[in-house]
């Protein structure tokens, strides 16, 4: 009886998110903001002003979006899920019949992305508490560099010490440099066993790094190194990083018994792979390394699980796939899961985030660091490989992705995330089909460059969107299949951060971009996912796609009342009017909550101004220019391009940036605009009280108060820009022609008559 109560027993439990008390209190709360917009809208429609229509109709739009938004935003806040799964009762159950699994890790450019920061990704992820001949790892190295495939060949070396030394003393995390990073020879000099493999692995992982890294500085592979593998044959070719023959290297066939560790047990498939590039072919970015990796696996191991890595996101905890696999092999519900998305976590961020990397709203900063993540570790993480391309979503909002979650449509983010191979190869999910773990999928055949714009029409992620792996999330979940986003106590997966202003607002603005492709493309959730999503899930993709025309809003809230503050016309009522009491109560309990949930998920005081501060400056820069060339993009005169966040950068921004000195330190466009609207808020407050200095009038103070609160805000979150502009002297400071150029036009912006 006990055997067959365990064996309906399921392998995970939902949890609600919130309780009813607190649900019951949100809508409350949601329900009075809403009728305090509404009454804005109201007061701003039978306060028509034609004398300033322009500006009206500014303030209106703005208002009216601004609403809208926030009620898209709520549709997910009452909804989110959590979940636990019981990794002990899927040993008992599934320990002899363990699926296969393919991890696949992505990099570009040895430069922008060092060898050794990929590799310590790759070890990661050979180290998992996993049945090794089960486990394969592929590379996908689309800048086609020998120095990377000799940085795995050394991997594939150092795994034969490294995987056993992990599992044998069940070290965490399993990132070699991050790991020894915590450690100094002299608090392990002990005669215990594990000091003295400690010292010996440790030794061995410098050896390996010195050879890769003087390899690299040399430019060149030595006659002696390159014929320790057959596959630098492969460069004997005039190979160019957009031109070249594919490139396919075992290096561990895991199917071989003879590929064995130093301790005799199997070793991890590793395979390097660099897909055919031709100048005449558009290479499809990151969805077209996947879609080759997806061929290419099919051949080799066809693992019915796939992993899919940035090679800057190191895995964090050995037991991520015994816990996803109690979702996918979960006998009620498990048929049904396409993936499940991890968020994503830094290890590197500043005691207040101050490039609000990891708002509350994203991810849990609540949860208890695990010991492993040291400063020391951190920082030495960071100065050797520095700033992560830190894929979206960052985007991965506690509280909006898993509110999405819960409608059974959490947002694929691009890394971080176990696909199951049939849904994510074009399979319709049909209610009651069982799927069999130990049957052999069927293999794709491999294709030909000519092939992929039409395999990708079926095969893997949709080409054509800078942001593939949203639209083919959404494309999957449209097929019928659901998707959970799992956040785990310990971290899953750990990156780094930008340590720049602009590599932040840059990723950004890439992702803005991409995402508002999607709202208006045939792939709009609203459309496409019509009567295949539920309606909620429909709202939280919009909460991301519409991020691009957010922008024209809040520059105009950002504008608008501050020249007619400095021309003395009143946008807003008087504070003695029964209209004020809408505006003060949805602005103050907005920030209310915001501040309670910031506080509430473990966040400080100064890191959630410093989520406002960014906000502001992302809408205002970033999203403003991405929505410009999208509009140019639809008028034909651009090009989707690709940005690489370059992760190396210097000692001294890397200072700056563990003292939270704000870095900006270039002639970039976003600073232009950024440095504009400040000085603009700047000068408008200023000539309006030396106006009422020589000509005080109480009811004009009345009557402006509102525009004086929201210039006077504007300027203590542009604190940091003014400290750049005007005091500063360091190389993070804004250059001197950004300054001029942005006094200039806030000058002219100034002098221009309203009427």
């Amino acid at each position: 009886m006990g055997k067959e109560e365990r064996e309906v027993e399921e392998l995970y439990e939902r949890r609600e998110g919130i309780n009813k008390f607190r649900l019951f209190s949100l809508r409350v709360f949601s329900s009075s903001i809403m009728v305090g917009i509404c009454f804005i809208w109201y007061y701003r429609i039978i306060n028509y002003n034609y004398r300033l229509l322009g500006y009206w109709i500014g303030m209106f739009l703005s208002e009216l979006f601004f609403g809208l938004y926030w009620i898209i935003t709520q549709s997910v806040r009452w909804n989110f899920i959590r979940f636990h799964p019981f990794k002990q009762r899927l040993s008992l159950r599934y320990e002899k019949k363990l699926p296969r699994v393919d991890i696949f890790v992505f990099t570009a450019d040895p430069k922008m992305e060092p060898p050794t920061l990929v590799m310590n990704t790759i070890l990661s992820a050979m180290s998992y508490d996993y049945p090794s001949q089960k486990l394969s790892v592929y590379l996908s190295d689309d800048g086609a560099s020998e120095f990377t495939f000799y940085a795995l060949m050394e991997t594939s070396n150092f795994s034969k010490f490294w995987i056993p030394f992990t599992k044998k003393f069940n070290i965490e995390p399993r990132a070699p440099h991050v790991y020894f990073s915590q450690f100094s020879s002299s608090s392990n000099d002990d005669d215990t066993e594990f000091s003295k493999e400690f010292l010996a692995i440790k030794k061995l992982y410098e050896e390996m790094k010195k050879r890769i890294e003087s390899c690299i500085e040399l430019g060149k592979i030595s006659e002696e190194t390159r014929k320790l593998h057959k596959g630098f044959g492969e460069w004997n070719f005039n190979i160019k990083k957009h031109d070249h023959h594919s490139i396919v290297q075992i290096l561990i066939d895991g199917r071989d018994p003879s590929s064995v560790d130093n301790d005799g047990n199997q070793l991890p498939t590793l395979v390097y792979m660099s897909r055919e590039k031709r100048p005449q072919w558009h290479h499809n970015f990151k969805a077209g390394a996947l879609n080759a990796l997806l061929r290419v696996s099919s051949e080799i191991t066809n693992a019915p699980l796939i992993l899919s890595l940035d090679c800057d996101m190191y895995s964090n905890n050995a037991d991520t796939i015994r816990e996803i696999l109690c979702f996918f092999m979960d006998e009620t519900r498990g048929d049904e899961l396409a993936f499940v998305q991890f968020p994503q976590n830094y290890d590197n961020l500043t005691k207040n985030d101050m490039y609000a990397h990891s708002p509350p709203a994203i991810n849990d900063v609540s949860k208890e660091k695990n010991h492993d993540h040291s400063d020391n570790s951190v920082s030495s993480f960071v100065r050797d490989h520095c700033s992560n391309e830190y894929w979206l979503f960052v985007l991965c909002f506690k509280v909006e992705l898993a509110g999405v979650g819960g409608f059974g449509a959490a947002l694929y983010c691009g890394t971080g995330c176990f696909h199951r191979r049939e849904s994510i190869c074009g399979r319709k999910y049909f209610k009651g089909g069982k799927f069999d773990w130990d049957v052999q999928r069927e293999k794709n055949a491999h294709k030909t460059i000519e092939d992929m714009e039409q395999s990708a029409k079926i095969i893997g992620l949709i080409y054509g969107c800078p942001v593939e792996d949203i639209v083919t999330g959404l494309a999957i979940q449209c097929r019928g299949w659901k998707s959970i986003y799992y956040n785990p106590k310990r971290y899953a997966f750990v990156g780094v951060a930008p340590t720049t202003l602009e590599f932040a607002l840059v990723q950004y603005k890439r992702w803005c971009e991409g995402l508002s492709q999607i709202f208006l493309s045939k792939y709009c959730p609203f459309i496409y996912g019509h009567g295949k999503i539920k309606l909620g899930a429909q709202m939280g993709y919009c909460i991301y796609l519409l991020w691009a025309p957010l922008s024209l809003p809040t520059i105009c809230y950002t504008v608008v009342p501050s020249l007619c503050l400095l021309n003395g016309v009143p946008l807003f009522p008087e504070v003695s009017s029964p209209w004020f009491l809408p505006f003060a109560y949805c602005f103050i309990a907005k920030s209310v909550y915001s501040l309670s949930e910031a506080l509430i998920h473990g966040s400080t005081l100064k890191a959630w101004w410093n989520i406002q501060k960014m906000w502001l400056f992302r809408r205002t820069s970033a999203f403003f220019i991405a929505l410009v060339d999208i509009i140019k993009r639809k008028l034909g005169l651009s090009e989707t391009t690709f940005v690489l966040t370059d992760k190396v950068v210097t000692e001294d921004i890397l200072n700056r940036y563990d003292e939270e000195v704000m870095e900006f330190g270039s002639s970039n466009l976003m600073f232009n605009i950024l440095s504009t609207l400040a000085l603009l808020n700047l000068f408008c407050l200023v000539g309006w009280v030396k106006k009422l200095v020589f000509d005080f009038d109480s009811k004009a103070i009345e009557q402006m108060i509102m525009q004086v609160l929201l210039c006077g805000i504007i300027i203590v979150v542009n604190l940091p820009i003014y400290n750049a502009l005007f005091i500063r002297r360091d190389k993070g400071s804004i250059p001197t022609f950004v300054m001029v150029k942005s006094f200039v036009l806030a000058s002219i912006l100034c002098l221009i008559p309203l009427y």
